[in-house]
């Protein structure tokens, strides 16, 4: 049988996870089918659960039950959430074992209201470690100063973490460095540094969307934040991956942590639908995508590489959007502080419809 562009990126150096989890996806068999043609990890979030579970009525029997059993509305999110992720690592354990623990995993976003609380973002983290009980889970932890603490701590307990909504490369170099002590205190600890992975989630299309209604068609720069930004981004990870105190890990068992282009959807309907997905090909990265943009990766995706360590013409696109005024930091600042509330809404927004579907099941 031939193989999938998918298969064909794999191979390259590049995995493809999913930006999506589902009880449908599970049940159907379609997640199974995925995992067998090529994708190799799932990604999940308070937007991803909300829409699955506030949505469709797939949840509404399990719902019923464990609101009938006396679980409240956050013990029956939890139970839900769990769940779907344990399912869905149980289908990608053959991709864990197959690529010796580089892929694999499914991701689950600790509660986005700790976001900014270093001490209960590492409970809450230890306690879904321990409650999803599977080895290919990555723990999602948003890239604030509190989350660097909260990642530098659970890596160093031997869980692996994906840091989340990354917007900067300042950001990111934070996130890189926390990574780095945890997996230190880690060897200190006489652990076993192989199996602790983490994955650095770079946020990517939401650039472009702040920035191209700034730019008039005459600065020819429309379109071009977005990759300009993951470039300067790719760049610092290879410098941080290449310094002595790294390497010194790496001979000890250290994984590098693979930056992840993350929010790929092109939001312009304007762009090729695959625009961040083509554009950010490069050896040692992950890319997570939403359904569509999977899909037609699938039928018209070439793997050509796309990113490299030299980013003077990123450079270039940065100086000349803060000659028109534009600072790439302060919209990536504007970013995360938007992402985390939209995380914290869709939270929200997914209690109050589980709270609605329980309480109409209990009046019945």
């Amino acid at each position: 049988m031939a193989k999938t562009v998918v298969e064909k990126l794999a191979e390259f150096g590049q995995s493809i996870w999913l930006d999506n989890l589902s009880r449908y996806l599970i049940e159907s068999g379609q997640l199974k089918g995925l995992a067998e043609m090529g994708v190799r990890g799932v990604t999940s979030n308070p937007t991803i659960f909300d829409k699955a579970i506030s949505q469709t009525n797939d949840y509404d029997q399990r719902i019923a039950q464990l609101a009938k059993s006396g679980k409240n509305t956050f013990e029956i999110y939890d139970e839900l959430t769990v769940k779907d992720v344990q399912d869905a690592a149980d289908i990608f354990s053959p991709v864990y074992e197959k690529t010796n623990r580089l892929d694999g995993y499914v991701s689950l976003e600790v509660n986005p209201k700790l976001a900014h609380s270093a001490a209960e973002t590492v409970a809450e983290g230890k306690r879904l470690w321990k409650k999803v009980n599977r080895r290919n889970l990555m723990l999602k932890v948003p890239a604030t100063e509190a989350g660097f603490s909260a990642i530098e701590e659970l890596l160093s307990e031997g869980m692996n973490v994906n840091s989340t909504l990354i917007f900067s490369e300042e950001q990111y170099a934070k996130t890189a460095q926390a990574y780095i002590r945890g997996i230190k205190r880690l060897a200190q600890n006489k652990g076993d540094l192989s199996p602790a992975h983490s994955v650095a989630s770079v946020f990517v299309s939401r650039i472009d969307t702040a920035v191209d209604p700034l730019l008039d068609e005459a600065s020819g720069l429309k379109g071009k934040a977005a990759a300009a930004n993951t470039n300067l981004i790719f760049t610092k990870s290879r410098e941080i991956f290449s310094s002595g105190e790294f390497l010194a890990l790496q001979d000890k068992g250290a994984n590098i942590q693979r930056p992840l282009w993350a929010s790929t959807g092109a939001k312009n309907p304007a762009y090729s639908p695959i625009k961040y997905v083509s554009e950010l090909i490069a050896k040692g990265t992950v890319n997570t995508m939403p359904d569509n943009t999977l899909e037609a990766f699938l039928k018209s995706g070439e793997v050509k590489e796309a990113l490299s360590a030299e980013a003077s013409g990123a450079v270039q696109v940065v100086y000349r959007l803060k000659e028109l005024g534009i600072d790439i930091n302060a919209v990536c600042a504007k970013l995360l502080k938007d992402g985390l509330v939209l995380f914290e809404n869709s939270f929200d927004s997914l209690l109050k419809a589980i709270e609605k579907k329980s309480q109409s099941i209990l009046v019945v």
